[in-house]
């Protein structure tokens, strides 16, 4: 009988200090716990505190791709891999206007060759941003540089498998540093966003000696038509089938003071140290499930080339030059797409004697199952060098890929 008692006592005693009220909420009439975090599933799974005193989501996504490719005077090969593997976090500390973004990498595609007294770069995306109102964001670590369009869209937005010849040569990637952006995005009238950084210029996860060498990043964003609907422009395609026409024109240009490689925030090391200059222009339309962009790309530096002083038959060199891209595709209401795509790459005389001319041609077929959340991707690509000695070469390959993620 007295442990009867304690058992009961025990009890009152925890239903006072507890503080935990039952709801019934009238729309379900479900039963919910103030005391327990809150659920939450959209763009991954989240959770928030019964305080909202933080929110945690978590995503991740793969991409399992097998190609048969043809390269010029070699064999043909089969590669089947896992391209990208990635898990994404993000959320608010103390206050919804403190707000963090984690991102992992673990395929061997994302994280590199291991390399002795090098790092692994498992580590994408650590940034914590302020957002003191809806028209601006203050963002201080690690992250993608406001760069050009198809850079700054998640490779899991892609139409065909990979981005661009030129985005691989002349884009601009992520980086350790500061970033302001003032948006002005309305979807019924005419918007623009302002965007600037100021960063390392080493490129991600760079733990070399610091030196005086900064990036300087601008970018400004125009919409004449109004804003896409749902963050149109962070994805490829048309998948909500705008039904006004909507338009985005954009301009970047980067200063990377003594940048240390071969592409700025990408590529091997230099042997001496190089200041480049970056311009990148896009565009894009998308009505009824049409879609068209365009992109021109920029690099440019003064005595690109450099020579190991220990052997002067070793160089790294500035990849300078530039190219243009354009892509058009259109969705069909049972969620297949077609899409066809060319890209042109001049490289600059200073180098053409290690690097030919490109033309790329491709085309493909996206089944969306789940928007660009779970789709299969088939795609033919083929490639035209032309070097500085007169000679020409072709490439291709064939593609099929899955994506799925949440």
């Amino acid at each position: 009988m007295n442990k009867l008692l304690v058992i009961i006592l025990f009890f009152c005693c925890f239903s006072v200090n507890a503080q935990v009220t039952i709801e019934r909420t009238k729309s379900d009439n479900d039963l919910k716990l103030s005391a327990l975090p809150y659920y939450s599933y959209g763009k991954g799974v989240g959770l928030t505190s019964p305080d909202s005193l933080f929110q945690f989501n978590i995503r991740f996504r793969m991409q399992n791709r097998i190609t048969y490719m043809q390269e010029e005077e070699e064999e043909s090969t089969i590669d089947g891999q896992i391209r990208r593997l990635r898990l994404r976090f993000d959320g608010y500390v103390g206050d919804p206007r403190f707000l963090y973004a984690i991102q992992l990498s673990f395929a061997p595609g994302d994280v590199g060759e291991v390399r002795e007294g090098e790092n692994i770069n498992i580590i994408r995306d650590a940034v914590v941003f302020y957002r003191p109102s809806n028209h601006w964001n203050i963002g201080f670590g690690q992250t993608k540089l406001p760069g050009n369009r198809q850079r700054i869209n998640s490779s899991g937005a892609l139409q065909l498998t990979d981005r661009t010849i030129n985005n691989a040569r002349f884009t601009i990637d992520r980086d350790f540093g500061f970033q302001l952006h003032n948006l002005n995005e309305y979807y019924d009238k005419f918007s623009y966003n302002f965007k600037g950084a100021i960063s390392m210029g080493e490129g991600r996860n760079a733990t070399d000696e610091p030196d005086n060498g900064l990036a300087y990043t601008g970018k400004v964003e125009l919409f004449p038509l109004g804003a896409f609907t749902h963050d149109g422009t962070y994805f490829e395609g048309d998948l909500v089938r705008e039904q006004k026409p909507k338009i985005l024109v954009s301009g970047a240009y980067q200063f990377n003071n003594k940048a240390r490689r071969t592409q700025g925030q990408l590529g091997n090391d230099l042997f001496e140290k190089r200041n480049m200059q970056s311009i990148l222009l896009d565009a894009m339309l998308k009505y009824k499930g049409f879609s068209f962009q365009t992109a021109y790309m920029q690099r440019v530096a003064n005595n690109p080339v450099t020579v190991n002083p220990d052997d002067t038959e070793d160089i790294e060199f500035v990849f300078t030059g530039h190219g243009v891209d354009y892509q058009m595709s259109y969705i069909f209401p049972s969620d297949i797409e077609l899409i066809g795509r060319f890209s042109t790459q001049k490289v600059h005389e200073d180098i053409s004697l290690y690097v030919p001319d490109t033309n790329q041609y491709s085309l493909g077929v996206t089944r969306y199952i789940w928007e660009h959340s779970f789709k299969a991707q088939a795609e033919f690509t083929f490639d035209t060098l032309s070097y500085a000695n007169g000679s020409s070469g072709q490439n291709w390959y064939v593609r099929f890929q899955i994506e799925i993620g949440i």
